[in-house]
């Protein structure tokens, strides 16, 4: 009980900065989400593309933003950590991106659509860690990205219960795509209240953010362990195509996909704050253990009910990683150096989501819809392997 005491104080100390951009990303996934589990069934069923022509997109998409992470948040950097502009010119383009891709009359212009949004999301991702990061003490890091992560995703719970409800009302899958416009929008409107982070001494010994060598071993070690994972962590655009090849209607995917998201928001914010009580690696490693075993369930289930169960469990995994993987590096960073680490980060996992998701593609047509899904497993094993002995053999990670 004293444990959960102090995580409900460290929700009420919550930085301003960290509150703001909950808001923020709530209504930017609102509409990314929105779009998200329609857009597999729009390029397939609407625009009459093949599968592999899905992994294609996703893979040139996330390709094409790769450097740009990298590169925004070494930039934000050396431009005194100044991140708000990155933070602003990223959402702004996502928003943009989208009437590209509710108009288009091909697959090729969705790939337009969303190349922009993946660069407007590499552009600002970073920076916006950094922020959260600059922002927050180090005691309330975990919590700072788990409600972060929380608001997140409490607007992807949102995007797909209002894309079922105007499927089911007759709405198209193309003008179910132009509704996501709106709440895109409203990013620009909750981005007035964010500000830049003030500046504060630290112990930790500075970093000239020119020199990347410099960042610390464990962080690197941090990286390579995210970039395993990344190499078979496809996109969840085949987690969609496979509910919905076990025999799942678009609304009933759709609502699998509102299920895994509203488990994901549920558990971000307590299990990023319980990282900051324990070793941040025991929720990693679980949360690893978990994907694997969703992953091999995908691959093995005997029937569209087994979705269910399935999708709400895979929320369990992304709540105890993806907040807590960014607070994770913030115990290694060296101040002034944020926004490098975190573009090194995001470019690293994005570039092993490109061949994660072009593999899956190929695997999917050519070799079986369970193949992708097999080998998601056996890399999320294999980082959770590699966590467990740098555990054994050293100190350098968690806390």
């Amino acid at each position: 009980m004293g444990r959960l005491r102090r995580i409900g104080r460290a929700r009420r100390a919550l930085p301003p900065n960290v509150r703001a951009l909950g808001w923020v990303s709530f209504a930017n996934d609102f509409a990314s989400e929105l779009i998200y589990p329609v857009l597999p069934l729009f390029l397939t069923i609407t625009l009459g593309a093949p599968v592999a022509i899905l992994g294609l997109i996703e893979g040139i998409a996330e390709g094409v933003a790769v450097g740009l992470r990298g590169v925004a948040g070494w930039l934000s950097d050396r431009a005194g950590e100044r991140r708000r502009p990155w933070i602003i010119a990223g959402y702004a383009l996502s928003a943009l991106a989208r009437p590209v891709i509710a108009a288009a009359p091909a697959w090729g212009y969705v790939l337009g659509g969303r190349l922009g949004d993946r660069l407007g999301k590499a552009a600002r991702t970073a920076p916006r860690d950094a922020l959260i990061r600059d922002s927050t003490p180090p005691a309330l890091v975990g919590a700072s990205f788990g409600y972060h992560r929380a608001m997140d995703t409490a607007g992807a719970v949102v995007g797909p219960l209002i894309a079922v409800l105007l499927l089911a009302s007759g709405w198209s899958l193309r003008s179910v795509l132009w509704v996501a416009v709106v709440p895109g929008l409203l990013t620009l409107v909750f981005l007035a209240r964010v500000r830049e982070a003030p500046k504060r001494e630290e112990t930790t010994l500075e970093l000239d953010s020119h020199d990347v060598r410099r960042l610390p071993r464990p962080f690197w070690l941090v990286l390579a362990v995210w970039t395993l994972f990344s190499l078979g962590n496809s996109s969840d655009v085949f987690l969609i195509l496979r509910a919905h090849d076990l025999g799942l209607s678009a609304t009933l995917v759709i609502l699998a996909y509102a299920l895994y998201n509203l488990v994901y928001s549920a558990l971000s914010w307590p299990l990023g704050a319980l990282s900051d009580r324990v070793a941040r690696t025991s929720v990693l490693t679980a949360g690893l253990a978990v994907f694997a075993l969703v992953y091999l369930g995908f691959a093995v289930a005997p029937g569209s009910w087994a979705v269910w169960p399935l999708f709400a469990v895979y929320g369990v995994y992304i709540a105890a990683t993806d907040g807590v993987a960014k607070a994770w590096v913030a115990d290694f960073v060296p101040p002034g150096a944020a926004g490098t680490a975190y573009g090194l980060f995001a470019a690293a996992s994005g570039g092993a989501l490109l061949l994660a998701s072009v593999v899956a593609g190929l695997l999917w047509s050519r070799v079986s819809p369970e193949a992708p899904f097999v080998l998601g497993a056996a890399t999320a094993a294999c980082a959770l392997v590699l966590i467990v002995l740098a555990n054994r053999t050293s100190s350098l990670w968690g806390k």
